[in-house]
């Protein structure tokens, strides 16, 4: 199988397409920056927004997985915003048109999205039937429903584009818990072993996530399965008040004490590390009911024993 990842040689990228290769499949990883060597993985140039060579490599391939867009973990400056916004919807669009182009197109494209398309609440758990979408909640910060805007404008792209042979599926993705160095996990086990893993505001808002490992199965799943397109929640299907997810972290490290931090410490410590308080205090409480309704099973569906799995692991390094 030849699967073509855009943007894959970020945190998500690397874990994926060393996955992919492991397994034996043709990996072609598209990037912006230099091309880098890894075992099993070819790189080729693109630049995110227009056709050119690269179209070559959508045509004839199996699979393709757009991860193209710029990270979230910044401050939510107007520049910044406007390049997560741009990165996205310009990648979508030409993706799209690459695969409406080709004489073998894929035959399907797995799209990235985000689990912060969903309301900011406490009540009831989103799935993709049921489920709240963000941006006009009285009790959140308006610049938040930039985040859901973003996330909607890039769900619409891939549903726009004209690829009648090949399969769309949009991955409202949780935060990933994986030991690869520059995700989330790495934080929060760093700041946990710091003393400083306590509740955020109270901690009352919900955290959804999902097990490195429950990623790449529900990728494969998603692949083999004809019947599943359209939005489909990827995260783990037991999410938690962050005070609980915190605690079942400290207990896997072995740290006894974390120390709480109020509302406006917590935006002080993300411009401090260069992030934004929305990833700390919005409450994102999300289930993967299409997933699981087509037969998936979990191999880490609770976080204390995700949580012991990952610490006891090392952290990998960056090949």
């Amino acid at each position: 199988m030849k699967v073509v990842i855009p943007g894959g040689t970020g945190h998500l990228g690397r874990v994926l397409s060393r996955a992919l290769a492991g397994s034996g499949h043709e990996v072609v990883v598209l990037t912006r920056g230099e091309p880098t060597a890894a075992p099993g993985v070819r790189h080729v140039r693109w630049d995110g927004r227009s056709a050119g060579p690269w179209t070559r490599e959508i045509d004839g391939s199996d699979v393709v997985v757009n991860l193209a867009g710029r990270s979230v973990n910044c401050r939510y400056t107007k520049a910044n915003l406007r390049e997560m916004w741009n990165s996205r919807i310009d990648s979508v669009r030409v993706v799209g048109g690459a695969i409406e182009r080709a004489a073998r197109p894929p035959r399907v494209w797995l799209q990235m999205s985000t689990a912060t398309i969903y309301a900011h609440r406490y009540d009831a758990p989103n799935d993709e039937t049921t489920g709240v979408l963000g941006g006009t909640e009285p009790d959140a910060p308006a610049y938040w429903a930039y985040s859901v805007d973003i996330a909607r404008a890039w769900e619409r792209e891939q549903e726009a584009a004209a690829t009648p042979h090949t399969r769309k599926v949009a991955l409202r993705t949780a935060m990933v818990m994986s030991p690869e160095p520059g995700g989330a996990f790495e934080m929060l086990l760093r700041l946990t072993r710091l003393g400083l893993g306590g509740p955020v505001a109270g901690g009352a808002q919900y955290m959804s996530w999902i097990h490195e490992a429950d990623l790449l199965r529900a990728i494969d799943f998603l692949i083999a399965h004809d019947e599943l397109s359209g939005p489909v929640n990827l995260a783990a299907p037991e999410p938690l008040p962050y005070r609980d997810f915190l605690r079942a972290l400290r207990a896997a490290a072995g740290v006894p004490v974390g120390l709480p931090a109020t509302r406006w410490m917590a935006s002080i410590g993300a411009f401090v590390l260069r992030s934004d308080p929305e990833l700390l205090l919005k409450s994102r409480f999300v289930v993967p009911g299409r997933l699981l309704d087509a037969g998936f099973a979990f191999e880490y569906p609770a976080w204390p024993a995700a949580a012991e799995n990952l610490v006891r692991g090392p952290l990998r390094t960056v090949s």
